[in-house]
């Protein structure tokens, strides 16, 4: 697979990944390498990781516990300590070993550690590797809410190597394939098609989807960086799904969502507000929302529920002057950025969706 060019930095495929890594470091003269992992990944994918390593600069790894609560300014500030207490400097390099929660909080440290020193992400799920190692977004939650305090800065580059999805759960890489079809629905008709049938895609057929994925990620930022207009397209099934992730978070009572289960209800409730204001047709919107029923086990919404996920819409980080902001389809392939949808919308497509 060709190397992707992204806006500042090289997104490399699996073994030339390696190679590409190992010649990088010698170049940059590194004081220290810092791989920092969580507890999922430092049990499964360090051990692979760390014999391509071929280097003489001196490596300490750095773990923090895997899961979704641990992205915040707490675990920052623990790991900025143990920086610190290492003697990491300006001339450190930090390698983020992990899915979305490490690239995304990983990024966040080192963007802001020293003022800012190098880092390169290596995404070990499918999520973080069509998704959130790509773009230059990082950072942590604000208690419940997604995202809400981070930078947009660039690693050194990018490493996809498949071969660490062996070590996933089913739920993990439903998570990431919840990305690729949002992918092909605001982008790639041709591309969305391709999921219709599961059944029919073997291994090699993930390595051509995983690429395309981040090819059409890397092709609507390198037009629109810092999220001022296309950017936005990413956000389709984000507004509705945050706010669900973030209510099943903070409720004792639920089970925390993975980000893609979430993104998948959200992708089905945007579609049907989409379909209501004439975009797409009721054809259109129920081969999505069967597409995506047939990979996601439905989310069950108590009617206690959609009042306070639908008070989290107002937190969402891509609101502009109090109006909540959709990216809907027009088509599928086809974008539709700044929109907004009346509360009476909203609650008929979470009674659809039930349905």
């Amino acid at each position: 697979m060709s190397v992707l060019q992204a806006n500042g930095y090289p997104i490399y495929f699996n073994a030339q990944g390696y190679e590409a890594l190992n010649a990088h470091l010698a170049a940059s003269k590194y004081s220290s390498i810092f791989i920092l992992t969580d507890s999922h990944s430092n049990e499964y994918c360090l051990g692979k990781f760390l014999p391509f390593l071929a280097t003489e600069i001196a490596i300490e790894i750095i773990e923090f516990e895997s899961g979704e609560s641990s992205k915040t300014i707490e675990t920052c500030v623990e790991i900025w300590n143990v920086l610190t207490e290492l003697g990491a400097d300006r001339k450190s390099v930090i390698i983020n070993l992990g899915g979305g929660v490490v690239t995304d909080l990983g990024g966040f440290v080192a963007s802001t550690f020293k003022r800012g020193i190098d880092f390169i992400h290596v995404p070990t799920t499918l999520l973080a590797m069509v998704d959130a190692s790509v773009g230059g977004k990082n950072g942590v939650d604000l208690g419940v809410l997604k995202n809400q305090i981070g930078v947009i800065n660039v690693p050194q580059m990018v490493l996809i190597d498949s071969d660490y999805l062996d070590t996933l759960p089913q739920n993990e890489m439903r998570s990431g394939l919840a990305e690729m079809l949002k992918h092909g629905l605001i982008y790639d008709k041709d591309y969305w098609e391709k999921f219709l049938d599961l059944k029919q895609l073997d291994a090699q057929d993930l390595n051509a989807l995983i690429y395309r994925s981040i090819e059409i990620k890397n092709e609507i930022v390198k037009q629109d960086p810092t999220e001022n207009g296309i950017r936005k397209a990413l956000n389709f099934g984000h507004t509705l799904g945050h706010a669900i992730e973030s209510h099943f978070l903070e409720n004792p009572n639920k089970n925390n969502l993975l980000h893609g289960e979430a993104i998948a209800a959200g992708m089905v409730l945007e579609s049907y507000l989409s379909w209501k204001k004439g975009w797409i047709s009721e054809a259109d919107y129920r081969q999505i929302k069967d597409t995506i029923s047939g990979i996601f086990e439905p989310i069950i919404f108590e009617q206690v529920d959609i009042e306070p996920i639908l008070d989290l819409l107002i937190h969402d980080k891509k609101n502009e002057y109090g109006t909540v902001q959709f990216a809907l389809i027009e088509a599928i392939g086809q974008i539709k950025i700044d929109q907004t949808a009346e509360k009476e919308l909203i609650l008929a497509a979470f009674q659809d969706y039930q349905a």
